[in-house]
């Protein structure tokens, strides 16, 4: 009696994880929870989800090395950025989605790759992240970042114009004033 309730029991958390994780219109062929641990297993990711995580972790370490002050680091995450872009998977997306991604990606790949082969000048490296931030920006508003993002604002980058930028926490840390004022900034919306 005590196997059937703990069977029973593990049964309702599957099938409890399983119809809890479809958000945001991505899926996972299927998912099992492992009694030991309760923790969830993928044997299969929707490909264009895991692709656009791939921008979005280059993209947050790109972010995180101009903070650092690092030009050869945001040189580095450059580079990978660039990848992914080439990189992505779009055999899951509609017609409409691929056709914007393409042209998205056009720019952002050109500013990704800027930032790459400029590691001595950190200034020309934050200009091309404010143009990329934008690009990415789109992206993750068209195909969702399988991630909650942060969109934040500087408003004293580019002599006041302001420059934004995307971040995985609330916490601000400044890719464009760096270490000199790491903490100007607001965070103005939340994608999911």
């Amino acid at each position: 009696m005590k196997n059937l309730i703990i069977a029973a029991a593990l049964t309702t958390a599957s099938f409890s994880i399983i119809s809890c994780s479809n958000n945001g219109g991505t899926q996972t062929e299927s998912q099992t929870a492992t009694p030991e641990t309760g923790t969830t297993q993928t044997t299969e990711e929707t490909k264009g989800n895991s692709s656009v995580k791939a921008i979005v972790n280059n993209y947050l370490q790109l972010k995180d090395a101009l903070a650092n002050d690092s030009g050869d680091e945001a040189a580095k995450s450059g580079e990978a950025l660039a990848s992914s872009f080439t990189n992505f998977d779009k055999s899951s997306l509609t017609d409409d989605q691929k056709k914007k991604y393409e042209e998205i990606a056009e720019s952002a790949t050109e500013h990704a790759e800027h930032i790459g082969k400029n590691a001595s000048n950190i200034v020309h490296q934050r200009e091309h992240f404010d143009m990329l931030s934008k690009d990415v920006y789109d992206i993750v508003k068209e195909l969702g970042a399988g991630q909650t993002l942060y969109q934040a604002h500087c408003p004293m980058y580019n002599n006041n114009k302001g420059a934004s930028w995307l971040t995985a926490s609330k916490e601000i840390n400044n890719p464009y004033m760096g270490k000199e004022m790491s903490t100007c900034g607001t965070i103005q919306e939340e994608l999911n």
